[in-house]
């Protein structure tokens, strides 16, 4: 119980993250001013970490590079930049529900870069993940295709933009899990390895920002005080009591306490923000998550390795 109880603490503060990172954008920032800082936080923060705690501040070579740039590069850089920005075109409660896409992602991506097994119940769970998102689409993909000239409409285009920019942070976050657990099998230790994938982000960041300066809204105190807070909240503090829970419980009880994660945005997006869902929409999420749970407990019970079926955020 206790375990589970760290683990659904962890998912609220997930949750808490929209709620910070959704007015950001409002109040004017751009997507990659807040995921630049965002690394930039916590490229500092897991630096001072392991100095602290005496480790070894960078420790790969280059054989690790290939997956560095996939977990750091792709993973943490253009994943979490798409996911930001895909905010500004979607509900975000929408964006995160179709972000429970990812296992699937990374369970093929294992089959296919670690060699593990995958059987008929993954196919099963893909059936109903995507019956599920294309149930939160539906009202969308309707309007694409009714009547002639659909692909004019500025409201449709607008909405199209947004599923593209998450389907790229569902495949850059799927990816980032396969090749972060080929760099934990090669002997590297999570610290190094947020290290390491924080490190890489901010520096693949660093072009998009030059070229997208100068920017309309100027980073002030406040607005770098409320990133800080996330990078504290939804990061930090959200971390450490998932990885508390990790070490109380089983995979199968901790794969049903991470769903409680987009139960709990929907929620506070809708009871704070304002961003309700249609009763389709619901429902659509509703498959998702299921089969979300399923993808983990198939492969807590077949050969896909518990790590991979892990939702990583």
């Amino acid at each position: 119980m206790t375990g589970t109880l760290f683990i659904l603490f962890a998912t609220f503060f997930w949750a808490l993250d929209t709620l910070i990172r959704y007015p950001l954008l409002n109040a004017g920032l751009s997507p990659i001013q807040i995921v630049f800082t965002e690394h930039l936080l916590l490229v500092l923060c897991m630096f001072a970490w392991l100095k602290w705690r005496r480790l070894s501040l960078w420790q790969f070579t280059r054989r690790d590079w290939p997956a560095l740039l996939i977990i750091g590069g792709l993973g943490s850089a253009i994943g979490t930049l798409a996911f930001t920005e895909a905010f500004s075109y979607l509900n975000p409660t929408l964006v995160i529900l179709l972000q429970k896409l990812q296992p699937l992602v990374a369970i093929s991506l294992a089959a296919w870069v670690l060699k593990e097994r995958v059987n008929m119940g993954f196919a099963l769970c893909v059936i109903l993940a995507f019956a599920g998102s294309l149930m939160l689409m539906f009202e969308d993909l309707s309007s694409l295709f009714a009547g002639q000239g659909w692909h004019y409409s500025d409201v449709i285009a607008h909405r199209l933009v947004g599923y593209g920019l998450t389907l790229i942070a569902v495949i850059s976050w799927g990816a980032s899990t396969v090749f972060g657990k080929k760099l934990a099998l090669s002997g590297h230790g999570s610290a190094q390895i947020m290290a390491g994938r924080f490190t890489v982000g901010l520096v693949v960041l660093l072009p998009f920002l030059m070229i997208q300066a100068p920017f309309e809204q100027e980073m002030t105190s406040s607005l770098l005080s409320k990133i800080a807070v996330m990078v504290l909240i939804s990061g930090a503090l959200g971390m450490l009591l998932y990885y508390q829970g990790l070490q109380r419980v089983p995979s199968k009880f901790s794969a049903l306490a991470e769903m409680g994660f987009p139960v709990m945005a929907g929620f506070i997006n809708w009871w704070v923000l304002g961003l309700a869902l249609t009763p389709l929409q619901m429902l659509g999420g509703a498959l998702l998550i299921l089969a979300s749970f399923a993808v983990h407990i198939d492969g807590r019970l077949k050969k896909v390795s518990p790590e991979i079926t892990a939702n990583v955020i």
